[in-house]
This record gives structure tokens, sequence and C-alpha cells, in this order.
């Protein structure tokens, strides 16, 4: 498996693992999968706000995806960011989400960022619940029953990681 950065050739094929997840999870509370274009529209504002959108693939098949985005866009939260991890169907549970979230803490700790944030969609997502843990991020809270998809409702956990120095020092 690679694990490279995103290239705009790949938005098809993140798209495509995306929709998968809009339509059979609740991993993300979106209920209709965005198109190609609106996924070219979000690796772009990803991209060009300077954060990392990296795929892993393996004999040039796409296995997943990954990328830190704002959490929010106020200043005082410049320094933190929130991941974002989608693996193919096929390709879960052989490494690939643990391989994209290293790479991307890796990534994000290099740009100088101190804080990353897990926002799980789904109380019992023990897949990705299970690889923030492996990464180092600890549990720091329960939304409770935010959403409602596929006529349920659906909790949010948070997650949270240090970066580099974390909150031990002020940014450089």
């Amino acid at each position: 498996m690679q694990i490279r950065d995103t290239t705009p050739g790949d938005i098809a094929a993140v798209q495509a693992i995306y929709a998968h997840h809009v339509l059979h999870g609740l991993g993300t509370f979106e209920t209709a999968p965005p198109g190609v274009e609106e996924m070219q529209r979000r690796y772009a504002q990803i991209t060009g706000d300077g954060f990392p959108f990296l795929v892993a693939e393996e004999a040039g098949r796409m296995l997943g995806y990954a990328y830190a985005n704002h959490f929010r866009t106020r200043a005082a939260y410049r320094n933190t960011v929130e991941d974002s991890i989608y693996v193919a169907a096929d390709a879960m549970g052989r490494g690939v989400g643990t391989g994209l979230l290293n790479a991307l803490i890796e990534r994000c700790t290099a740009l100088g960022l101190r804080q990353m944030l897990a926002v799980i969609g789904d109380s019992e997502n023990a897949g990705s619940v299970g690889v923030h843990r492996r990464c180092g991020f600890e549990h720091t809270g329960v939304m409770k029953a935010v959403g409602r998809k596929f006529d349920r409702w659906v909790d949010v956990v948070i997650m949270q990681r240090a970066l580099g120095a974390g909150s031990s020092a002020p940014p450089g």
C-alpha cells in the first residue's frame, strides 16, 4: 500500500468511496452523496488552505483517503484541525485507516499544527474509534443523539490528539 498526496485525477475514486459511506454508514451525517464536482470543490478548498489530503492505493486501486481541515474557521482555532478518513468497503480491516491517519498526523505535525480532533459519527463506530485510539487519540466526549439518519438518533464521539508540542508551548 502506498500513501501519497491526492491529485485532481483521484477525486472520482474519492467520491465513490465517500458515496458508499453516505448511503450505508453513520460515520458521516450527510444523507445524499455529493457529486464529483462538489468533491472537487472540497478538495480545492482543503488543499488551497494548505491542509494535507492523502490517498492510499495498491496496484493503482484506491483503498481510502484522509484529510485534515479547519476544526472551526475562527482565528483562535487556527492550530487545531479535524481529521476525516474513509476506507473502501472491501479494504476495511487491512490497516488502511491506521496508515492514512498516521501519515496525516505526521503531515499536520510538520505544518506546526498542535491539536487534531476526530468527530466520529455513531458511538458504535468501533472501527473509527479503534483507528483513532491506535493512533494516540483519547476519548474526550460524546454528544448524544445530535444526528438523525436511517430513522434513528445517532451520537457523535469526540476524540483528540496533541500534535508536536501540543499545548505545552506557544505555537511557533
